[in-house]
């Protein structure tokens, strides 16, 4: 997967509402593979569940989540979640189970993560945030 990048879920939330803040991000988006975890497209759907979102927006939220390359789960992705949680554990530096699973998607892939939250991720062995908080 080369110049594949995962795109961490405030991001492509920025860009789907069209929020100024996307644009600090479209540079490292541009010709790459856009990869999302699981999570982050679960993360979506709830967003849009909890704010009522009607069918007509949620299809064009299930359409845009089409141009990205989604990893699920499996046993592998459990093992690399439980390495990252831990590894920000013993840092000194809790993260949430949500942004576990986003960064063992890029960790078990070997893949940098654009991120706005750059903190979130501190601490976290083996990953490559990009943040231009």
């Amino acid at each position: 997967m080369d110049n594949a990048i995962v795109v961490d879920t405030d991001v492509v939330s920025y860009v789907i509402k069209k929020d100024t803040r996307a644009e600090l991000y479209r540079t490292h988006l541009e010709q790459r593979l856009l990869v999302l975890s699981f999570m982050s497209v679960a993360e979506l759907y709830r967003w849009a569940a909890t704010h009522d979102w009607g069918q007509p927006r949620r299809n064009k939220l299930r359409q845009y989540i089409g141009n990205y390359v989604v990893h699920g789960f499996n046993q592998e992705m459990c093992e690399v979640w439980a390495q990252v949680m831990a590894s920000a554990e013993k840092s000194g530096r809790r993260i949430e189970c949500a942004d576990g699973w986003v960064a063992a998607t890029a960790v078990m892939h070997s893949l940098p993560l654009v991120t706005h939250n750059g903190r979130h991720y501190e601490g976290v062995e083996d990953l490559t945030v990009i943040c231009e908080a």
